[in-house]
């Protein structure tokens, strides 16, 4: 066996036999079928690559046969948004520090910062606080 497939078998070895086991259905197929050309297309999989694993995607009865035909390809980008909002966390947490550095150093007067601040915050921090989980509601509102 190759490098990557023995990685592949341990790392499945190291999973509870009842998950590697369950059985995959034809919506998971589905996806994983997607991802595949998706990744044909960013060119990370040749033609001839590609017709192998959707013929072994199309034949695979549980989710360790689908989960190791995209083991070596990137995440789709739904599931990397947790960077984004932190680093999104540490832009506001640093303006919000610059503007009250900025307030402190102009004689302490009126505190201005809290509208921008506030204003940012309101945005910022629910997505941060519910791990990127505020959406939009039907009507246009916030759901956290």
């Amino acid at each position: 066996m190759d490098g990557k497939v023995e990685t592949m078998v341990t790392t499945l070895s190291q999973t509870s036999m009842s998950e590697v086991q369950m059985r995959a259905a034809d919506a998971d197929r589905d996806r994983t079928v997607e991802r595949l050309r998706d990744a044909a297309a960013e060119g990370r999989l040749t033609p001839d690559e590609l017709e192998r694993r959707l013929e072994t995607a199309l034949a695979a009865r549980t989710y360790a046969e689908l989960e190791s035909l995209v083991a070596d390809l990137p995440q789709p980008d739904g599931a990397r948004p947790a960077a984004r909002e932190h680093s999104d966390l540490a832009g506001f947490l640093a303006t919000s520090v610059l503007l009250v550095a900025i307030w402190a150093l102009t004689g302490m007067g009126y505190f201005w910062p809290v509208w921008p601040i506030l204003g940012w915050g309101v945005f910022v921090v629910p997505g941060a606080l519910h791990g990127g989980r505020v959406r939009a509601c039907r009507r246009g509102g916030l759901i956290w």
